[in-house]
């Protein structure tokens, strides 16, 4: 389809990975639906609920029977942000697939910047960031993450992904045949799924736009502040390793 449908007609997709996100979710879940109704835009929202152990599978069943565009997806166990993103990218229907965070760092009315220029330079993939001149920091993580994130980011443009500011951000948007492309081969379950799923658009030829958005940190991180750092540059390891035996190179059958 053309990029041009990124307006009104088009579909969009909302997957929101959750892990025991129960006193919150309700919140973020009333605000995306509101706004996508507003903007009568064709949507659904899906929900994949990692295997939380709270009551986070509950409050969006509710909320699912009063609003049709919700559907919740569960994992049995806790696999990591990157199989729930991954489940819910190839089961969505949508022209355009926005990955969210449940918390809404970045709101989600900057999906329409994401859409807009995709739409203008025709991009298959565009990833919400915190880093360009344009960003819109309005509330930092507290300075040992910001320190931890810089250094992994060094580590990614060095080793696997020059000319991408910010991979981390958890607000990109996919055109459905990107979405079917990349996460058919992406396999990292944990944090560092982004670098994965980037790199594999980057080998498959996709066009990739990098786009300034708005951040408001949540003080109320999932993210483990050593165990997650130490598990994400393990898996960049892996990531390099593939990278070298040719696994991301889209004429393999076996990535």
């Amino acid at each position: 389809m053309s990029q041009a449908a990124a307006g009104q007609g088009a579909m969009l997709s909302v997957v929101i990975p959750a892990y025991n996100e129960e006193p919150r979710i309700l919140n973020s879940l009333h605000r995306i639906a509101a706004y996508l109704e507003g903007t009568d835009r064709p949507h659904e929202i899906l929900v994949v609920d990692d295997g939380s152990t709270d009551g986070t599978a509950r409050v969006v069943r509710d909320f699912a029977a009063d609003c049709a565009a919700c559907r919740l997806l569960r994992n049995a166990v806790n696999r990591g942000k990157g199989a729930a993103v991954r489940r819910g990218a190839l089961a969505a229907a949508g022209d355009f697939i926005l990955m969210s965070d449940a918390d809404l760092s970045t709101p989600i009315e900057e999906v329409e910047k994401l859409l807009r220029l995709m739409a203008e330079k025709e991009g298959d993939v565009a990833v919400g960031s915190r880093s360009l001149f344009l960003s819109d920091v309005r509330v930092r993580q507290p300075l040992l993450r910001q320190s931890m994130g810089r250094l992994f980011n060094v580590f990614v443009r060095t080793l696997v992904l020059r000319g991408i500011q910010d991979t981390q951000c958890g607000f990109k948007c996919f055109t459905r045949r990107a979405a079917r492309v990349i996460f058919a081969r992406q396999r990292i379950d944990g944090f560092c799924f982004d670098v994965e799923t980037l790199l594999i658009a980057r080998r498959s030829g996709l066009r990739v736009l990098e786009v300034p958005v708005v951040w408001i940190d949540s003080p109320d991180s999932r993210v483990h502040i050593v165990a997650a750092p130490a598990r994400m540059f393990v898996d960049l390891l892996r990531i390099v390793l593939a990278e070298w035996q040719g696994r991301y190179d889209p004429r393999r059958r076996d990535g």
